[in-house]
């Protein structure tokens, strides 16, 4: 297995941002997000990653103009010495830290960094084009690692108790850094507060080095970014800045993180139509009651097999027990028994392509963050809101290592980094 090579921040690259940063689940997964954003503040970083004009040139040509004004007035400004980062947030009982640092790009069948989804084209070059024209990367991708489960590390994730400081490698240098007066402090509108240390000792960034060399990183969030990154090192001489990506670096022994479902939401399918195309292919129970007490249910019935929960025409219909019969006419062979029996799997194997009869595309299918979001979505435009239950972290690490990639929009990871606060030039 080839390096996990993590590199330092050259000095004039760009540090904490004076721009306003944005938590990532307003910015994409709040219908309302990206204007609310946009609107807060003259500086919110959104007027970088989307910026809003009549044509996917112009927009790039807005973004990358409007780094260059932030750049002149001093709202960006350079990292005085080279280093890392590393970066907190936190929320009532749930703490995170990691290292905010560039990461040198392997190929897919080195097993440096392993991805669990693909990936769609037109998304890769739109994030290719934004990239090529700002010369930045704007954001890190989040990236998890398995380190070792020392005495006095934290398990839970909980803001109770970070760990001893003791000790070497990586966690050691987090714990060591998380005692000091911080370089920034911030708190986003979602309630999350960030804080960030610069790491700039040469013997601190050796230890992190030498320790994140010997793992592997699973992909927990941003496989477009580095779908985008991997292209656009194919398109420039190397060596040279663009054989690195910004990545959040996370050890899941200490701050595991939480896992969540992306939901999907079907513009053209009303509720009543969904029901009646299934037949006697599913089970389907009909629950009157609130929101919460309908996700309870779904948990149970997600525990034993496949399910689902259709909502949009005031109530919730649980939808479980696929008939035998129809699992194995419509779900591929070939693939490991934990991919042929997901819940995304069986989702756009059998219900999409097979039962229904949509194409995922954007004018078809929305895939949403938020449950309520969802829900209240469907039930104003009278579509169909597809609750999914999370599937679990070692499920998706276990695919990931053999080379297997679920559906699309199979999972959330979180925390994810807020967009903003780090920043990486590439134009040096």
């Amino acid at each position: 297995m080839s390096r996990l090579w993590v590199v330092v921040f050259p000095a004039g690259g760009w540090g904490p941002a004076a721009a306003v940063p944005s938590p990532r689940s307003s910015v994409g997964g709040r219908p309302d997000g990206l204007l609310e954003l946009e609107s807060s503040d003259p500086h919110n970083i959104v007027r970088l990653i989307l910026p809003q004009a009549t044509t996917p040139a112009a927009r790039n040509r807005q973004a990358a103009d409007t780094l260059h004004d932030w750049l002149s007035e001093g709202i960006l400004a350079p990292d005085p010495i080279p280093g890392l980062y590393v970066y907190e947030q936190r929320d009532g009982d749930i703490l995170q830290r990691g290292i905010i640092s560039a990461l040198r790009l392997s190929a897919p069948d080195e097993g440096v960094v392993l991805p669990h989804e693909d990936v769609m084209p037109h998304v890769v070059e739109d994030r290719a084009a934004l990239m090529r024209a700002t010369a930045a990367n704007l954001e890190p991708l989040l990236l998890t690692y398995r380190g070792e489960d020392t005495p006095g590390a934290t398990t839970s994730g909980s803001a109770g108790g970070p760990g001893t400081g003791t000790g070497t490698g990586t966690a050691a240098v987090i714990e060591r850094a998380a005692q000091h007066k911080p370089l920034l402090s911030t708190t986003t509108e979602d309630g999350f507060s960030h804080r960030l240390w610069a790491v700039t000792d040469p013997a601190e960034i050796a230890e992190i080095q030498s320790d994140l060399a010997r793992h592997q990183a699973l992909i927990a969030d941003g496989h477009h970014r580095w779908a985008t990154y991997l292209r656009l090192r194919a398109e420039h001489t190397s060596p040279g800045p663009w054989d690195f990506g910004l990545v959040l670096l996370v050890d899941t022994c200490r701050y595991p993180l939480r896992v969540r479902a992306i939901h999907r939401y079907l513009h053209r399918l009303p509720v009543a139509e969904a029901l009646s195309a299934l037949g006697d292919s599913f089970r389907v129970r009909t629950l009157r009651c609130p929101l919460p007490e309908a996700r309870a249910a779904l948990a149970d019935a997600a525990s034993e097999g496949n399910a689902f929960l259709l909502a949009g025409d005031g109530s919730y219909h649980l939808v479980d027990r696929p008939s035998p019969d129809i699992l194995a006419r419509t779900v591929p062979l070939g693939r490991p028994e934990a991919w042929r029996t997901l819940d995304a799997t069986v989702l756009h194997a059998t219900l999409l392509d097979h039962i229904w009869r949509i194409p995922d595309n954007p004018e078809h299918i929305a895939y949403i963050h938020h449950t309520e979001a969802t829900v209240e979505k469907a039930e104003r435009e009278g579509g169909t809101a597809v609750l999914m239950h999370p599937v679990r972290e070692e499920v998706v690490r276990d695919l990931a290592r053999q080379g297997v990639t679920m559906p699309r929009k199979s999972t959330s990871f979180g925390p994810k980094p807020a967009t903003g606060l780090v920043l990486r030039d590439l134009a040096f």
